[in-house]
């Protein structure tokens, strides 16, 4: 008999969210955290002893022993310590104990994080600082408080500080927006994000016996399989009993840690699956993304599943996104990126949609570096993923209304619903999405979803970025329009609508961004920039206009903006690194002894044949290609060992970068070439390692 399960009694039951924070405060006590979290405003200490007992109380009620402080460091992945609660009598006995002070504030070591040298030595010390926006939670027996994470002389170590940062922001900027068109009441604009989560499931066994996928998250070799995805068949399709129980155990664990999950499926390559959850707050979601990832993990080891977050796990099939579906909202419910029905909501919906199309092209460098990594690299552009080139979709309606703003005119009617004015907008009755899937950054109907993002990604990445270049087009719309008067608000505002529009359109594409004429017509007619690599994208990071945007909108110090991007490129070339290392151990360790294990049979036969003189013509060719791959892979690879020696002596993290993208990576696929042929070429009883085809279709 199935077991019935009651969805809306266990959402949450493992989150000290406030229908639990009102049930066990005092009034006046969750009255004002409410605040502290509705406003984003510092917390009141005088109520942190009152929360921090409550919160110890519900956890220990929930079978905690510990609590721990849960950041966000720059490794891309969150971190904790533990503490227990526990505080000794004097009598051989303890009390369980915790403090307002433990709760706001906590004290880490903080030299084995990557700070970029924000830091010296003797400021290892960093402090993790509660994040009350963001629910407590409790989690293997300990009690998870969400943080803020910075070094001994304040500055941000972390990604949740700069995202909050351009929260507030966004927040200051959209509202001077809003009182423009009289909305008097709206007290903050928050950014919704829902980040789809891609990822694959491979059988446990199949994952143990690649040293690649162990050491880097991806195969460095790998022939194509006779079966991938070129029959559409996996898409949408039937869920296999085994990943259905996993997705099952998935949801509850989520749901009961208040993830709200919402959606699963199959994606497009074989193994390859989706999670999507309901919008939250941007940092609440990027919390809770991470929670998701940490979970798949975790439960696929129960189901003697293992699961891939890499970017791109296997040539030549469809590699993983993460989809950010990025929104406005107010505090009081309205949606910013909603086109409204009267004339007025439409130009308000105008101007927010004119300063996301000057954001992002005034900023495309800035967002293709939030998406940028070794990982990453290997999608984009792939015919499954946005190319490099950033460029956003309207859909023709939205076109339509764009172009008729710049040319002065009214839309042509198509129906009963398009009969519009300059400033006045269909009502979105038609689907008014993208289905081509080669837009980076498309409007879909009450959204923006930026689809370049990676599925490894921390979401706060990309998120910091798009509100702060959203925030600092609506300060330039502000300053203008903030000069107008009631007599020519419209005016001055349908003149900067038609100036925008005009200056920023080229950035505006509705067609298929996989084609070359697409390139060329970005590149040399649009001057859109066109950034293949990491190493072509961090380095704008620090551009002029870069760090004057983070540093007026305070998201990040020029001190902080330096330490980012050299930990971002010693993190794309430490990654590189390791998947060379890794290549070059399984060339000399797994394939070369494998390929001449089967080239000593293969001899032994044509020595054979010949004695009683039966033609060897066949066994020859393979012998002879045979040699030749194998001599140019161990010959490539010396080359690879040298070009590693050589970095060693290159000095400037940015030069680093740059040679590994250039030499040693270049080396790695060169090398790959000749190691996928010999797989092509070598009886299967004597390969080292399972193939693609018992990779992807591992999980029966």
């Amino acid at each position: 008999m199935t077991e019935v399960i009651d969805v809306s009694k266990i959402f949450g039951e493992d989150v000290f969210n406030e229908s639990t924070m009102r049930k066990r405060l005092p009034k006046e006590v969750f009255k004002k955290l409410k605040e502290t979290m509705n406003t984003g405003s510092e917390l009141d200490g005088t109520i942190a002893e009152s929360v921090a007992t409550a919160m110890k109380d519900w956890a220990i009620e929930k079978g905690a022993t510990h609590y721990t402080h849960w950041f966000q460091p720059m490794t891309g992945i969150t971190a904790e310590k533990h503490d227990s609660f526990i505080a000794p009598t004097g009598d051989g006995t303890v009390i369980m104990e915790f403090s307002g002070k433990e709760l706001i504030k906590g004290e880490t070591d903080a030299s084995s994080f990557p700070s970029g040298g924000i830091r010296a030595t003797f400021e290892a010390r960093g402090y993790t600082a509660w994040d009350p926006t963001s629910f407590v939670f409790v989690k293997d027996s300990t009690l998870y408080i969400p943080t803020a994470f910075c070094s001994y002389t304040g500055e941000a170590l972390d990604k949740k500080t700069p995202l909050l940062r351009s929260m507030d922001a966004l927040s200051e900027q959209a509202l001077r927006i809003l009182r423009l068109f009289g909305n008097t009441t709206s007290k903050r604009v928050i950014p919704t994000v829902g980040a789809e989560q891609e990822y694959f499931l491979i059988d446990k066994t199949v994952y143990e016996k690649r040293k690649d996928l162990l050491y880097t998250g991806r195969t460095l070799f790998g022939a194509p399989a006779p079966k991938g995805q070129q029959m559409e068949d996996h898409y949408f399709g039937v869920i296999k009993q085994r990943v259905s129980d996993f997705m099952k155990d998935l949801d509850m664990a989520l749901w009961r840690l208040g993830v709200p999950s919402k959606t699963k499926h199959n994606e497009g390559a074989p193994a390859q699956h989706e999670m999507a959850p309901i919008f939250a707050s941007a940092n609440i979601a990027a919390d809770q993304n991470q929670l998701a990832m940490e979970m798949m993990q975790k439960i696929a080891k129960k189901h003697d599943m293992v699961c891939l977050l890499h970017e791109k796990p296997f040539k030549g099939v469809n590699g993983s996104g993460k989809h950010d579906n990025w929104a406005l909202s107010t505090d009081d419910g309205q949606n910013l990126l909603k086109p409204g029905r009267s004339p007025s909501e439409n130009a308000q919906f105008l101007t927010f949609l004119a300063a996301v199309v000057k954001a992002v092209d005034d900023y495309a460098e800035l967002l293709r570096l939030s998406v940028a990594t070794a990982g990453n690299d290997h999608r984009l552009g792939a015919h499954e993923a946005p190319p490099a080139i950033i460029s956003i979709f309207l859909g023709d309606e939205l076109d339509e209304v764009v172009k008729a703003i710049i040319d002065g005119r009214t839309v042509v009617k198509k129906s009963a619903y398009f009969d519009l004015g300059i400033i006045s907008l269909p009502k979105f009755k038609k689907d008014n999405t993208d289905r081509n899937r080669t837009s980076p950054f498309a409007f879909t109907g009450n959204k923006f979803e930026f689809r370049s993002v990676g599925s490894t990604h921390n979401v706060a990445t990309p998120n910091i970025i798009l509100n702060t270049i959203v925030a600092e087009s609506f300060r330039v719309f502000a300053d203008q329009l903030e000069k107008a008067t009631p007599e020519n608000f419209d005016d001055m505002l349908h003149n900067l609508l038609v100036d925008t529009f005009k200056k920023h359109g080229r950035v505006i594409f509705n067609g298929n961004g996989y084609g070359e004429e697409w390139v060329k017509e970005a590149t040399e007619i649009r001057g859109l920039p066109n950034l293949v690599s990491t190493v072509d994208a961090l380095p704008h990071f620090e551009d002029e206009k870069a760090i004057e945007l983070f540093t007026r909108h305070k998201v990040f110090t020029e001190r902080e903006i330096h330490a980012r991007m050299e930990i971002l490129l010693e993190n794309y070339y430490k990654t590189i690194n390791i998947e060379a290392q890794t290549a070059v151990e399984m060339v000399k360790r797994d394939y070369t002894p494998a390929v001449m294990s089967y080239q000593k049979t293969l001899c032994d036969i044509i020595a054979s044949k010949q004695v009683v003189g039966i033609d060897i013509g066949v066994e020859k060719e393979i012998a002879v290609r045979l040699c030749a791959l194998t001599t140019s892979m161990t010959s490539k690879t010396k080359e690879l060992c040298a070009l590693l020696d050589d970095a060693k002596d290159i000095t400037g993290v940015l030069e680093i970068a740059r040679f590994y993208h250039d030499k040693v990576f270049a080396k790695m696929n060169e090398i790959r070439a000749d190691v996928d042929e010999l797989e092509t070429m070598v009886a299967s009883e004597y390969w080292p390692v399972p193939n693609y085809g018992e990779i992807l279709f591992s999980v029966k």
